[in-house]
């Protein structure tokens, strides 16, 4: 006979497929009157039901508790699994992982004042593609243009929804059909395989490779020139490096080349640095007024790596040029939605205040964040952290060397400080550094850091306010009691 929800089983005992309450039953229980209220009919009958159907096979196999039959027992377990069906995939993490701008961590932060753009204009209509001024059908490309245009010189601008679409789209729109030439030296792989040569594929091109790996010469591009050749293009190397011997052309003199021969040069800058950071002590990245000054027709990159925006794909370049690439039908495939257009526009106002970035800019704040600051919060942090992990695990204020991240400067190290966890016992070291990063993963606001050397370590470059990790270490000491 089936159990109704208010009969007690003997506890310690197996329960049979026959002491499971029916959907109907277990929804219409008075504990179950809440979650109804709460969550509709539809979602709580089809968590019900897939909770009964996991306990049935659990006591098909002889594995199902009486006590797992109970109505407290199931009333619990169908709200965790309520709970766990509406929790959000996406969550916020800490990254302690020493590489600022982190590719699978989300990449740039977005800057305050990007955020209150970006929750003003979703929050009711706006002027995305209607001109205020003439009531009419407006661009929204004019979003930013005027502003790409004042912070990198360019006569025009366009934007999609990220740089290896505006890689696609430039070569599509350029040299579909025809032939792009490209040292061999700069066919680059980036995350997620995607490769340059498919990329031209893809775009409908024909690559032409000039040059060695190592080593590439004005002459290798000016014999590869002929009838089917629409596009000289240059890849910079973002992330990686090639040392020792070793030749490259820059881009004022592959554009002096093609123009001579009255074709375009694009490059692809991929990072797309907007200011020098070298004078914010940081390594050096190429900006792209400084490609189009060289004579570049097109130059691409990022949005959402050293820029410090969005998701985006950014293009720049001469009226001819970029007129040719925003009327290729590709684009309206390609192109960016409010909700990155709002946040991308915020960010680069940023820039009409360049004294200001470093304060305003998140990923500028974090790269330039003085190393005694970081070292300070590591010392402060420490005794807690012991508290945390005692007796299983020492805690040390270390030097630390992090990175910028996302294929920027790939060989340059950031100067850091953090935190080393080290397993007390050597044997099973490995298994024990597992299970602290596991732990460290599993609290509610989860922590990244990473496994080297035999310790944890928890970069603090990328920890400007400290409360929140310090407020989980007692779930993380009763995770590892």
């Amino acid at each position: 006979m089936t159990a109704r929800p208010d009969e007690s089983v003997v506890h310690g005992s197996k329960a049979s497929a026959k002491d499971l309450p029916s959907v109907d039953r277990l929804i219409r229980s008075p504990d179950s009157a809440a979650l109804l209220a709460e969550h509709g009919h539809t979602l709580v009958a089809g968590e019900a039901r897939a909770l009964l159907d996991g306990l049935r096979v659990r006591a098909l196999a002889g594995a199902l508790e009486a006590g797992d039959v109970q109505p407290a027992a199931l009333q619990a377990a169908l709200r965790s699994r309520i709970d766990a069906r509406l929790a959000p995939r996406m969550r916020r993490v800490l990254n302690l992982t020493g590489t600022v701008i982190h590719t699978n961590l989300g990449r740039a932060l977005l800057a305050e004042p990007a955020l209150q753009h970006l929750l003003a204009m979703m929050a009711g209509p706006n002027d995305l593609e209607y001109d205020l001024a003439s009531g009419g059908r407006g661009d929204r490309d004019s979003i930013v243009e005027e502003l790409l245009c004042t912070l990198t010189g360019a006569q025009a601008a366009t934007v999609v929804n990220n740089n290896a679409a505006a890689v696609l789209l430039t070569i599509a729109a350029l040299a579909r059909g025809r032939e792009v030439i490209v040292s061999r030296g700069e066919l680059v792989e980036i995350g997620g395989a995607f490769r340059m040569p498919d990329v031209m594929a893809a775009a409908g091109a024909t690559l032409v490779e000039v040059g060695t790996t190592n080593r590439t010469h004005p002459h290798d591009y000016e014999r590869a020139i002929g009838e089917r050749t629409a596009l000289l293009m240059k890849v910079h190397t973002s992330n990686y490096a090639v040392q020792g011997f070793t030749a490259s052309v820059d881009e004022a003199d592959i554009a002096r080349i093609a123009h001579a021969r009255g074709l375009p040069m694009a490059t692809d800058l991929g990072s797309g640095a907007l200011v020098d950071l070298a004078a914010h002590g940081l390594p050096r990245e190429p900006l792209p007024q400084e490609k189009l000054a060289a004579g570049c027709d097109v130059v691409t990159f990022s949005g959402d790596k050293l820029l410090g925006g969005p998701q985006a794909g950014l293009i720049v370049g001469t009226k001819e040029a970029v007129g040719r690439i925003r009327k290729f039908p590709m684009k309206r495939a390609l192109r960016m939605s409010k909700l990155p257009l709002a946040a991308l526009e915020a960010t680069l106002r940023l820039y009409l205040r360049p004294e200001r970035l470093a304060r305003d800019l998140p990923t500028l704040r974090l790269l330039t964040r003085p190393e005694g600051e970081i070292r300070a919060l590591a010392q402060r942090l420490a005794p807690i952290v012991v508290e945390a992990v005692a007796p299983r695990f020492t805690v040390e204020v270390a030097a630390m060397q992090g990175q910028i991240g996302s294929g920027s400067l790939p060989v340059e190290r950031l100067p850091s400080a953090g935190l080393a966890l080290s397993p007390l016992q050597k044997k099973g070291a490995g298994r024990a550094l597992d299970e602290l990063a596991s732990a460290l993963r599993a609290l509610p606001l989860p922590v990244i850091g990473r496994i080297a050397e035999d310790r944890l370590l928890l970069d603090l470059r990328g920890l400007e306010d400290p409360q929140p990790f310090a407020d989980q270490l007692p779930a993380l000491r009763a995770a590892l009691a």
